[in-house]
């Protein structure tokens, strides 16, 4: 994916780009690729311990002084006396290299799968966090599309509150308007202002947010190239409720049954410490001894051999320890199926949030519509003097409220959408 970044630090964003750049920058998914890597590297160090090991050692001994002992004089003639005698040569060389290998240990067997399933449970979180990466990318692109929205619905109001202010101060200076109806539309005027600036801060923290989920500086100026309109025209609600939801492919659900698989394996592993270990060994040496470094006599030695350990008792641990795994087993599958419910439960409501989101967006829209009729009339009824400045600014009030509800239906179809894409794993 190509993004388009200028040199003054800018990203021009789609949606789909800005979701696939937070999957490559996002540091929380960074993290979880270091988790991913991690658990790779913990697959091959279990591995090793059951390959061949060879180890090399060495040694050399200058004996400064030689061991003295008494022997009995009858060896050398000299009945009743005991002889000093010494011992070895001033320098001592060995060198031998031995060879090991696990012939048979259950436990390590199972961990080796063990580990294999770790992996592919980092990989699973790798893709929820990617997934919750995108979900939260596309809720603060959502936000900012409709601030903005709200802003320049905002600003064009604004703009026809002035027009209306200065028709009623020509109004008033004539005689046709009251003082009073010139300070209800310089308060409208105001609030009106005041909310702008309450929204632009507002706008400011979205992108501020937006840069902490791709993982960009905070100076970096992001351009939102879609628009509200191409998001909703995107989300065919029949075709989406047609789909099928398939368990199997939801992340949380694959999450939970690699956690009742380690746990399955738990369960051999205790049982498997029961079993006996058999090794196999070699070793190879030769040591060398004599008066000089130089001139020494050297003897090999090897050695061949099988080590056998049986656990015979451990006081009742090993079964206190097959116990636990087994009710930890039990808990995973009851966990399991507690998510499988919540699951299919979510799916079912998530559609039926879909149905009533659409059906409230395109009511609040008409609903626009039919408020912004009422307030252009109304305000050519005031100009016209057929009605009052209140009026005017009840219906005022009601276009906004009828542009806010509208704004408000369109963010959730747009989340519930989003959130029936990450059920069903589609995003």
């Amino acid at each position: 994916m190509i993004f388009a970044q200028e040199q003054n630090s800018s990203l021009n964003l789609t949606l789909k780009q800005a979701q696939d750049y937070a999957v490559s920058n996002n540091k929380a998914v960074n993290s979880a690729k270091l988790d991913v890597m991690a658990s790779r590297a913990a697959i091959w160090e279990t591995i090793s311990a059951a390959l061949p090991n060879v180890e090399g050692s060495g040694s050399f001994t200058d004996n400064l002084k030689l061991m003295t002992t008494l022997l009995p004089g009858e060896f050398f003639g000299q009945p009743g006396e005991k002889i000093p005698v010494t011992f070895g040569s001033k320098y001592n060389t060995g060198v031998s290299v031995q060879a090991s290998m696990l012939l048979f240990n259950a436990p390590l067997y199972i961990g080796i799968e063990t580990t294999k399933l770790a992996n592919k449970l980092s990989e699973q979180n790798l893709e929820r966090t990617e997934l919750d990466t995108k979900e939260s990318v596309s809720t603060v692109y959502f936000l900012i599309l409709v601030a903005e929205e709200s802003l320049r619905i905002l600003d064009s109001n604004i703009v026809n509150l002035n027009e209306t202010l200065r028709s009623v101060k020509s109004m008033y200076q004539v005689g046709m308007a009251e003082s009073t109806d010139v300070d209800q539309m310089m308060s409208n005027v105001t609030m009106a202002e005041n909310s702008r600036s309450s929204l632009l801060r507002n706008i400011e923290l979205d992108y501020n947010l937006l840069r902490f989920q791709l993982g960009v500086p905070g100076n970096t100026e992001i351009s939102l190239t879609e628009t509200l309109e191409n998001l909703i025209d995107q989300i065919n609600v029949d075709a989406i409720l047609s789909q099928n939801f398939d368990i199997n492919n939801n992340v949380d659900y694959k999450l939970i049954t690699m956690q009742e698989e380690i746990s399955k394996l738990t369960v051999m592993s205790q049982k498997a410490s029961v079993l006996p270990t058999l090794a196999g060994f070699y070793t190879y040496g030769t040591n060398g001894m004599g008066d000089k470094v130089s001139d020494q006599r050297w003897f090999p030695n090897s050695m061949v051999g099988l080590q056998l350990s049986i656990p015979v008792f451990a006081s009742g641990q090993r079964y206190t320890k097959i116990k636990k795994a087994q009710l930890d087993l039990s808990k995973a599958r009851n966990n399991k199926a507690l998510v499988t419910d919540q699951l299919l439960m979510q799916e079912k409501q998530l559609r039926y949030d879909l149905v009533n989101a659409n059906l409230q967006y395109l009511s609040q829209k008409d609903n626009v519509e039919v408020s912004k009729r009422v307030y252009t009339s109304m305000e050519n009824k005031y100009r016209q003097g057929m009605a009052s400045s209140l009026e005017l600014t009840q219906a005022n009030s009601q276009y906004l409220q009828a542009e806010n509800n509208y704004i408000t239906s369109l963010m959730s179809l747009l989340q519930t959408k989003v959130a029936l894409d990450k059920l069903m794993n589609n995003m």
